[in-house]
């Protein structure tokens, strides 16, 4: 009994060893620390692009708002919305059977007024109505106004004019847009029937801070990117408004011509460049914050090195960066930087170097 008693002690003491024994070697493992593998680049001295970026819209430097001058049924509609259409070519037509009889009757008031005229002038003088050497200009208007000739010359002016009114043309070549009649609706004299625009060069208008009014002049290029495309255009600045507004802004203004796919109103953004040389560049990456201050990590011997900067100049993918003044930070050419695989390092973190 003892016997058994004593093998079941050691048992126990044995099977709490090895308990003992593989918890610790699970604790070892939980806080093995995982390798810190970076990219590193090797600092330089290079030109910098810096951006002045800003928003903007598109607006045609040619744009016409159409409307009919006379009142009628539309019963002729050759374009739709987004078709182009030539300068003079007819967009849409209305009723013009009023018209034509005004016209008709126009003509034939004219010439009953034409007789009037040569049977004055006849029983002043023996004058034809042709015989204008002999005519004095006296003579003449007393004889057209008495005649009704002028009132008549007059009424069938307007009645041809009213009947080009029923005919909407082109001023000038571009895009239907706002388009929203159909055949057969009734058109009202002064309503807006479509837009015509010219959609082969835009202007954008957009703003920038008077600290910036430095980077921007007459001539620069603007490169012009729109949210909706992935394709930048280039232009270029043709205004600067020589005043700050209540904002602390300046408007300027830019042109771009239409390679491909630009509508009016479209949002953009605006990017201006201007270069500054001899600049220490790092990419985005490589810049992260500790203690709400911006550093990056150098790497020497394998370790990595906490080392404060101040970031000079910014643009899309970019910071140029000189070290920290007031940190009793370093920084030169030459120093290996990590861009990525920083996110989580400390001050003298061990790291492995991905080599390229």
């Amino acid at each position: 009994m003892r016997l058994l008693l004593f093998f079941n002690v050691l048992l126990i003491f044995g099977c709490n060893t090895n308990a003992h024994k593989e918890g610790e070697y699970l604790d070892k493992r939980q806080y093995l620390s995982e390798p810190n593998i970076v990219d590193v680049m090797v600092l330089q001295t290079s030109n910098f692009k810096r951006e002045l970026v800003s928003n903007g819209n598109l607006k045609a430097t040619r744009k016409s708002v159409l409307k009919y001058k006379v009142s009628e049924e539309l019963i002729e509609l050759n374009f739709r919305n987004g078709d182009y259409v030539t300068k003079r070519a007819t967009i849409a037509e209305l009723s013009s059977a009023d018209q034509r009889e005004r016209i008709a009757k126009g003509k034939t008031e004219l010439k009953r007024a034409e007789l009037e005229l040569a049977d004055f002038l006849l029983g002043h003088g023996n004058i034809a109505l042709e015989d204008t050497a002999r005519m004095s200009p006296e003579l003449l208007k007393i004889g057209k106004i008495r005649s009704g000739y002028e009132s008549a010359q007059q009424e069938l002016e307007s009645a041809q004019q009213e009947f080009a009114s029923c005919f909407l043309k082109a001023p000038f070549s571009g895009k239907i847009a706002n388009l929203k009649y159909n055949l057969f609706e009734q058109v009202n004299s002064g309503e807006e029937f479509c837009t015509l625009i010219d959609d082969k060069v835009f202007e954008v208008e957009f703003s920038v801070l008077e600290t910036e009014l430095k980077d921007i002049e007459v001539g620069k290029v603007a490169k012009i990117a729109p949210f909706s495309l992935e394709t930048i255009f280039e232009g270029s600045i043709t205004e600067i408004n020589p005043m700050v507004d209540e904002n602390g802004l300046v408007t300027a203004k830019a042109l771009v011509k239409n390679t491909r796919n630009l509508v009016e109103g479209m949002n953009v953004k605006i990017f201006i460049e201007s270069i500054i040389p001899e600049q220490m560049v790092v990419p985005k990456e490589a810049i992260v914050l500790r203690q709400n201050q911006e550093v990056l990590f150098k790497v020497v011997d394998g370790k990595a090195y906490w080392t404060y900067v101040k970031t000079l100049n910014e643009n899309s993918s970019s910071f140029s960066v000189i070290a920290h003044p007031d940190k009793g930070a370093t920084l030169s050419p030459g120093d290996s930087v990590i861009v990525s695989g920083n996110l989580n390092l400390a001050h003298e973190s061990e790291v492995e170097v991905v080599e390229e």
